[in-house]
Formats: C-alpha cells, structure tokens, sequence
C-alpha cells in the first residue's frame, strides 16, 4: 500500500531540510530522525511511502504474528501441555532471528520479538496461566500510550517528528501552529488504536482460560493489521495543504 507524497518533496533525502537538525533538538526528535531513516520509513523512487514497510514488510509481520498463533494452536490441541505451547512459539521466534542472521538482516526486530516471546513464556509458565502468555503485550501498550501522550504535551507529537522526516519537513513544522496540531491528531490516532486493544483484550485476559481464544484472536487482529489502519489515517491526517497557483506565500 503507498499513499501519495507531499508535490514538493522530493526522493528520499533530497529535500531542502532533510537531515536538518536544529540546534538543541532534544533526544526524541534525534531517535525519530534515525527511525526513519534506518527502519524502512522512507520514500520510494516515485515518491511514495511504502505504509507496509511501517510494520517491517511481510516478515516483520510473520514475526510478529506467528509465535503468538503456534502458541495458540499448540495450546488448543493439549491444554494440558502449557510447556509444549510455549517451546513452539519459542522455536518460531529462534527461526525467524536465525533466518535474519543467514539473511544478514538487521536482528533488531527479530531478537526483540524473541526476547518479548522469551518473557512472555516465563510469565506464561512460571504462573501455569496460559493467558499470561499475553500479558506484557498489556503494558507495552501502556508504555506507548504515556509516551505518545507525553509527546503531543509537550508539543513534539511522536507522529510528527517520524512523518517529518520522511516528508523532508525537517523539524519546520514545529514553526506552523497548524502542523503542530495536525500532527497531535495524527498521533492522537495511534493513541486511540492502542487504547482500543486495551479496551477489547483485557477483560478477555480477565476470563481467563474461556477467554483464551479470544484474546489470542483479538491480539492477532488488532496488532498488525489495525496498526497499518491507524497509520495510514494519520498519514491521510497529517498531509501539508496543497499551495494554490498563484497563492501569496507567506511572509
């Protein structure tokens, strides 16, 4: 899926404040910078953004997605063997960072889901609560929530510092009122995706062992999926207004 490019960017890297960093700009916006720059969220040739590369391509996607479903699975066929469960997502997540080492690919992602599939199997087997195995997705969610919020508080909305850099915006926007509060709604829409997670699985988590499925399904659905949705409402939010011909510029 691509979306259409601001008419006055050009290819990645070629705009006017591409790589511009005002002096003093804090940690975050530097972080930014280098996301966008190092994890696939970048313009293509023709000027588009690739919003699938935002989820790592289809095997970020498989990595994310395929150790919590052969938990499932595994769990459905013999609930009474939570280790059996556990070692398959394990042995998923062990794949996918052996195969990006073959690949010479960065290990970012794949040893992050590892080591997340990691705690998620303690927790699942250290408490004998299968629906454990979902827990921490809970509070990465949390963490994000604070920190977008945060961000749109003290007016560097997490969305904007990302976008702009890939729309060579820079950290110019930050001059424009109105591209300071487009971006807070932009991130205000990664916001309400995370909290709408929290709102369906946790009392699916609560249920139990009967809400198992569920939860699996729901996490499933509304991971991935969902967020490429959220990101590319925000992008369609978030576009600069097209100059008319003949317009005044601003002074």
């Amino acid at each position: 899926m691509t979306l259409p490019e601001h008419p006055e960017a050009g290819p990645q890297g070629e705009g006017k404040n591409a790589g511009r960093q005002e002096p003093g700009q804090p940690a975050v916006a530097q972080f930014a910078e280098d996301y966008a720059a190092k994890a696939g969220l970048h313009r293509s040739s023709n000027g588009n953004i690739d919003v699938l590369k935002t989820a790592g391509g289809i095997q970020g996607i498989a990595e994310s997605i395929l150790p919590g479903l052969v938990f499932l699975i595994a769990f459905t066929i013999d609930r009474e063997n939570l280790s059996a469960a556990v070692i398959a997502s394990l042995a998923v997540a062990a794949v996918f960072t052996v195969a990006r080492l073959i690949q010479r690919k960065p290990l970012t992602q794949a040893l992050a889901g590892f080591i997340g599939v990691g705690l998620s199997a303690w927790l699942a087997t250290s408490t004998g609560k299968a629906e454990n195995f979902y827990v921490l997705g809970f509070f990465a969610n949390i963490g994000y929530i604070v920190a977008m919020v945060v961000s749109v508080a003290v007016r560097w909305p997490i969305v904007g510092l990302i976008f702009g850099m890939i729309r060579n915006e820079g950290f110019e926007w930050r001059k424009d009122p109105k591209r300071v509060k487009a971006y807070a709604i932009g991130t205000w829409v990664i916001v309400a995706v995370l909290v709408l997670r929290l709102v369906v699985q946790v009392p699916l988590y609560f249920m139990g062992e009967q809400g198992l499925a569920a939860l699996a399904t729901t996490r499933l659905l509304m991971g991935t999926p969902l967020y490429i949705l959220g990101v590319w409402i925000a992008w369609l939010l978030t576009r600069p207004v097209k100059q008319r011909a003949g317009a005044e510029q601003p002074n």
